[in-house]
């Protein structure tokens, strides 16, 4: 009887020890899986903000790209105001000088014609009226 006792209890042993190993094994792929999926969850959660950072730097950029093309229109257009703005200034200017040199050129010519009695009393009269007789006497 010894035997089949021994037997017996080798089998129990057996029989445990193929248990305990179950129960490890099983223990060890649930923590194996766990593992896995605390991985892909930081892997999904690093690939989400990596996304979220890429999409939040692409519009302050699109931002910025736009708000220099704003500052260069407004410059341009500022630009564009005063180099108009200076053009008529020196348009107003030359017609204010070309006026001037007409005028002293007439003059000039009148002068001539005068001190050589090329110019009638009438012309003189029309050009210079009342004020300028007085000044200009036929020699």
């Amino acid at each position: 009887m010894a035997s089949h006792d021994q037997s017996y209890r080798a089998g129990e042993v057996k029989g445990q020890t193929e248990e305990r190993t179950n129960q490890t094994m099983e223990n060890v792929r649930d923590k194996a899986q766990a593992a896995k999926d605390r991985t892909y969850e930081a892997a999904q959660q690093a690939k989400d903000k990596t996304s979220e950072t890429a999409q939040q730097a692409k519009q302050r950029a699109a931002g910025t790209a736009e708000a220099g093309k704003q500052k260069t229109q407004e410059t341009g257009q500022a630009t564009g105001e005063k180099a108009e703005a200076a053009k008529e200034k020196t348009g107003g200017i030359l017609k204010q000088t070309e006026e001037k040199v007409k005028d002293a050129a007439q003059s000039a010519a009148d002068a001539v014609k005068h001190t050589f009695g090329f110019g009638g009393a009438g012309e003189e009269e029309e050009r210079y009226g009342d004020r300028d007789r007085n000044t200009y006497t036929k020699g």
